[in-house]
This record gives C-alpha cells, structure tokens and sequence, in this order.
C-alpha cells in the first residue's frame, strides 16, 4: 500500500485552524472592518501539470476550511494572461499573496505590484535561492536531489571515475536549470565523462519525452555501448531516456525526478533506476502556516527561504510512495 502524505497536509491545515482561532481576520493585516475574513490573492502558471493542478484544489480547500476570502488565478503557463490578472486582483485589495510553482524570474511585475500594495508574498518553490520579493519561498533542495540521484547512479555503476553519463536538462525550469548544472558538475569533478561534452537540452517539456528519446538513441547510435548512465532533471523526460536505453539494447541506467506514476512503475520493474520524490504536501502545509501566522499576527518568517531535503525512490522503496501526479 502507498503511503499517503495528505494526512499530514490536512492536520497541518487543522492546526492553522486552531491557530487562526477567534482571529479578527487578519489582525492589523486584514483591512477594513475587523469582522472581515483575510484576503488572500493565490496564483501558479502551472495549473496544467499534475503537480500544479493539485496545488490549486489544496490551495481552495485549505482556504474554505480557513475562512480566507480567496481569489484563484490560473495562468497556464501564459504569463502574458496571468500577471495583469495578478496585479489587478492585488490592486482590488488583499492582505496576502501566495504563489505556487512559478518561478520568481517570470513574476517581476507581481511582485512589484505586491510591494507597492505592501503586502507580502509567500511561496511554494518560486525558484531556487532566497529572493527578497518573497516573506517565504520553500523548495526542494536541489544539491540534494543531485547527491542522491548521482550517489544511486554511482552505487549502480560502480563509482562514476571513468564513466561516460549524459545530463539532460531544461534551462527555462529554475529548479531542472540548477540541478542539471550541479549534475554536469557532479560528473566532471568525479573523473567521469560529460556525454556529449556539454548538458543536453531539451526544448520544450511538453516534447521532453520524445526529445530525451531522440537524444540518447542518437549517441547510442553514434557510440554502441558507450553510455554508462543518464541523469535527467524530470520524470517524463527520464521515462523517454528508459525507452532509448531499452531499445538500442543498452545498459545505462536511467535516473529522473518527481515521484511521478510511470516512473515509480518503471523503477518497479528495474528498467529505471531512481527518481527522488518532492515533499510537496508538507512544502505547501508550512507556508501556509506561515501564511496563518502573518494573518494572526503580523508575524513574519524569520528566514525568507527554505531548501527541503527529499527522498529517493527506489526498487527498494518505490511501492510505498505517493506518486506526485496522484496527490489530489
């Protein structure tokens, strides 16, 4: 049986409750009469993915049982669409801005908006170093993705010191752009040779799977046998290298991350060998925690950023993890 991580996120939820208490909505934070309940202005640009999708329903069920006046802003990735729509619900009036999974680089005028309203921003995993546009931003601690996903690779092979192993990464993604670089470096301090000479990118992640295919067939193609492992920044993209190894007969052992459905399978089965799941539930419980706390009291975090430490799935543990695209 899979475990499930939602029982934590909903007596964390139960626990802002309390602490929310009698609260007059917000404090000296809330605005207005002090019977009106905090406003809360939550976006992501990632509602199409699973994770993404499953933030938003978290997002508006934590903030029924709450009590918080939410207004919910979809971006699908067009941010072009969703900033005006951001910085319009601000300028209308809220004591709160809470984003998911949208990196900070692409948000600049939400968050200028959001400092000229002086009203602070938390976040779950909006980019990958403290930035001072946020009161909090909790991610994944992405150094130690790569120390567990290239420790598995190395127990897998052998050590790393004269092996051939392709990085394939996203560089539009924060968290895939640092931890492919920090895998690229990884390789190379450890005697081992960067496929390819360079990490290789993929375009676009709704092709990832396809591209990752194409990009390891075509070395595999050009040097038989001459590939010892693959690190991928993502599941889907991972789950393309698996297929590539698979079908030029190779024996490179593939590794990705996010915990996803498919790749938990494909570990299962020994044609993947590691992916590391994201504590995402518990990510997003703590902000909220915080996010309760300001509302209460006007108290800020004492740090602005957090780096989460993970788990890594493997053969030996994969049929007890909540994949990532089911948690809600």
């Amino acid at each position: 049986m899979r475990t499930s991580i939602k029982a934590f996120a909903a007596a964390t939820a139960v626990t802002a409750l309390a602490l929310a208490g009698c609260s007059s909505g917000g404090g000296d934070n809330g605005g207005g009469d002090s019977n009106d309940p905090p406003r809360v202005v939550a976006f992501t640009s990632g509602n199409q993915t699973p994770i993404g999708a499953w933030w938003v329903k978290d997002v508006e069920a934590t903030a029924e049982e709450l009590g918080w006046d939410l207004t919910m802003i979809q971006g699908d990735f067009d941010f072009q669409k969703m900033n005006p729509a951001v910085e319009s619900a601000i300028g209308q009036g809220t004591d709160v801005v809470f984003d998911g999974f949208t990196d900070i680089a692409s948000i600049a005028s939400i968050s200028t908006a959001a400092k000229d309203a002086g009203v602070p921003m938390f976040a779950v995993d909006s980019g990958t170093e403290p930035n001072d546009a946020f009161a909090l931003n909790i991610t994944a601690d992405q150094q130690g993705i790569v120390d567990q996903t290239m420790g598995a690779i190395s127990d897998a092979i052998g050590g790393l010191e004269g092996k051939t192993i392709m990085v394939i990464g996203h560089d539009p993604h924060a968290g895939i752009r640092m931890r492919s670089g920090l895998a690229a470096e990884a390789v190379e301090a450890a005697g081992a040779t960067l496929a390819g000479g360079e990490i290789q990118q993929v375009v676009s992640p709704a092709t990832g799977r396809t591209e990752a295919l194409a990009l390891v067939a075509d070395y595999l193609t050009a040097n038989p046998n001459g590939l010892d492992a693959v690190w991928v920044g993502w599941d889907d993209a991972a789950l393309g290298a698996v297929q590539a190894v698979s079908e030029a007969g190779a024996s490179a052992v593939v590794t990705g991350c996010d915990a996803t459905s498919e790749a938990l399978a494909a570990i299962e089965a020994g044609t993947m060998l590691a992916t590391v799941e994201q504590p995402w539930p518990m990510v997003n419980a703590s902000v909220v925690d915080a996010i309760v706390a300001y509302l209460d009291s006007g108290a800020m975090p004492s740090s602005n950023f957090e780096a989460v430490a993970t788990t890594l799935v493997t053969k030996a543990n994969a049929a007890d993890i909540t994949p990532s695209d089911k948690l809600g």
